[in-house]
C-alpha cells in the first residue's frame, strides 16, 4: 500500500466519524440550504491539502495544476478545476483542523526558548515617535539598546 493510500484511508476513516458529530453541533439559522455533494469527497479534498503541505511547492495553484492534475489523475479520477477546488477548500477547513489536531504528538517536555527585539524606530527619533507612544519602551539585548518591544517565544518539541 502506498503512502497516498494510507493517508487517504486515515483521512476517510476520520471523516466518517467526525462529519456526523460535526453536523450535530452546527447551529441552524432557520434558512434551508442545499447540501449538494461535490464531485470530490471531503476526504479527497483534505488529502490533497495535506499532500500540498507535505510537498515542496510554494503555492497551491502550482501544486494543483502541475502536480495533482498531471500525476494524481488516476488516484483522483473526478478532479475538479482549480477555481472549484478553491471553493471546496473552504468546506474542508474545520474538518482538516480537527484531523490535524487529532494527529499531533504529545510533547516531550523539551522546549526551546528565545527572544528578539522588535525595534519601532531609531533611538534618535524616540521623542517624536507617536505610533506606539506609551506602549513601546527602551530595552537592551546582547547586541545593544533599542526602542520597541521584546518578543519572547517558546517552541515545544
Amino acid at each position: 500500500m502506498s503512502n497516498l493510500e494510507e493517508l487517504y484511508c486515515g483521512v476517510d476513516d476520520f471523516c466518517q466519524q467526525f462529519i456526523p458529530l460535526w453536523h450535530q453541533q452546527l447551529i441552524e439559522n432557520g434558512l434551508l440550504k442545499r447540501r449538494r455533494d461535490a464531485s470530490l469527497s471531503l476526504s479527497e479534498v483534505m488529502t490533497i491539502l495535506i499532500l500540498f503541505h507535505m510537498s515542496h511547492y510554494r503555492d497551491f495553484k502550482t501544486f494543483y495544476i502541475q502536480h495533482v492534475k498531471h500525476y494524481l489523475q488516476a488516484d483522483f479520477p473526478r478532479l475538479v478545476s482549480y477555481t472549484r477546488m478553491l471553493t471546496l477548500k473552504q468546506r474542508a477547513l474545520i474538518p482538516l483542523c480537527a484531523f490535524l489536531s487529532s494527529r499531533k504528538a504529545q510533547t516531550q517536555g523539551i522546549a526551546f526558548i528565545d527572544s528578539t527585539k522588535i525595534a519601532v524606530c531609531h533611538h534618535l527619533r524616540i521623542p517624536r515617535h507617536r505610533v506606539f507612544e506609551g506602549v513601546a519602551q527602551r530595552g537592551k539585548t546582547s547586541t545593544g539598546w533599542f526602542y520597541g518591544f521584546k518578543l519572547h517565544w517558546v517552541i515545544n518539541d
